[in-house]
């Protein structure tokens, strides 16, 4: 088997390099774009850059600002943005929500929605969770009653990304509270200008100011508002899930964080040799770069089912759940290894390798939570991908 990318992805990966080589200043380290408006500033002046080559989404069709790239395309400049740490800030609109529109949207609203993504002056963000509802996401109880033409939405949302910058929100909300759980649900695409929405940060464990609670209050929402057919938003929203479990950028990212691991331990001296010849160190290190090789492998799995036109379920969920305990195992080794240094904040003067991996420990915790937790991966891994009974 030939793992090898073709000849002209190898030259389009070496024009992304060069690409980011020059947007991105000489001294990057990467920037975690939820913490402060300026960050978050440079994110967007970086999504413009992209824009007149039409990489904010390559892989999307032509007429929808895309350049209609290939999937291994796709591919390619995903694993190098994640390399290079590049600021990506509107990953849901981009990733899950516009393939969502392509499918199920009119094309009024693609007409309306898809441009504004593409060239990056709206930003979007999701509105699944809330308080009593996030692993059992259909048990959600907002509400979105029909007025006339309008729906009226009342509800709370939670944990939701960068809903104090987003233009938009996606969101589920209940249109026939009569109906089993998951048939009475519906899809809404909601201008987050609109009166009676309210915004209020939530902190992190690592001081990040990315999630927030959303408020709805009488949020009046014409009916162009509606993303498919009424009380059947919950199949489109499996369909976003889907999209946004089977990333194939994870390990790109994580790569460069062992390597410069590596490249640490092989450097720092502890005892009178290298710290990677410390027997626990080292197998810890092949350990994870198994393990990054196995992710990547899983998530191109992925892409080659989404090639042959098959929309991947039980194995999106078999790289989610293995790419965020991963996540996590890569944060407490590099905590373990660093040592009292690697507890050290971003911020602090001796912090080792920028305070990476205090960072990474702190916010990787979440990770095997959102989009899904790890519990809700494996029984949708052994019902739909091993057959076994739900009970």
């Amino acid at each position: 088997m030939d793992f090898r990318f073709a000849p002209e992805q190898e030259k389009f990966r070496s024009e992304v390099r060069s690409f980011l080589g020059e947007a991105l200043p000489a001294d990057w380290v990467g920037s975690d774009n939820a913490i402060d408006e300026e960050a978050h500033g440079f994110g967007r002046e970086f999504l413009k850059k992209l824009a007149p080559r039409k990489w904010i989404a390559p892989a999307w069709p032509t007429e929808y600002g895309g350049l209609g790239m290939g999937l291994w395309d796709q591919v390619v400049f995903n694993e190098e943005m994640s390399y290079a740490r590049a600021p990506v800030i509107n990953t849901p609109a981009v990733g899950y929500l516009g393939p969502t529109i392509m499918i199920y949207g009119t094309e009024e609203q693609k007409q309306q929605h898809l441009d504004g993504i593409t060239s990056g002056d709206i930003q979007w963000c999701q509105g699944y969770s809330e308080p009593g509802s996030g692993s059992d996401l259909a048990s959600l109880e907002t509400r979105a009653l029909q007025d006339g033409d309008d729906f009226v939405i009342n509800g709370q949302k939670i944990w939701t990304s960068q809903a104090h910058y987003a233009d938009w929100i996606f969101l589920l909300a209940r249109t026939d509270p009569d109906a089993p759980k998951h048939k009475g649900i519906s899809y809404f695409l909601v201008d987050m200008k609109s009166p009676g929405i309210s915004v209020r940060p939530l902190i992190n464990l690592a001081n990040g100011k990315g999630f927030n609670e959303v408020f709805f209050d009488n949020v009046r929402v014409p009916r162009s508002g509606l993303l498919g057919e009424q009380n059947r938003g919950w199949y489109m929203a499996t369909t976003t899930l889907d999209f946004e479990r089977s990333s194939v950028s994870a390990s790109a990212g994580m790569r460069r964080s062992l390597e410069e691991l590596s490249q640490y331990c092989a450097e720092t001296r502890l005892n009178g040799g290298r710290l990677l010849d410390k027997p626990s160190v080292k197998h810890k290190l092949v350990d994870l770069t198994v393990e990054i090789a196995i992710i990547q492998l899983l998530s191109y799995r992925v892409v080659t089912m989404q090639e042959k036109g098959i929309v991947p379920n039980h194995e999106a969920s078999i790289v989610k759940v293995f790419n965020s305990e991963l996540n996590q195992r890569l944060g407490r080794a590099g905590i373990g290894i660093l040592g009292l240094h690697g507890q050290l904040e971003p911020e602090s003067p001796y912090a080792k390798l920028h305070g990476r991996f205090e960072k990474l420990y702190l916010t990787s915790v979440g990770s095997t939570i959102a989009a899904g937790t790890s519990e809700i991966q494996r029984n949708i891994i052994a019902s739909r991908g091993l057959g076994l009974p739900r009970y």
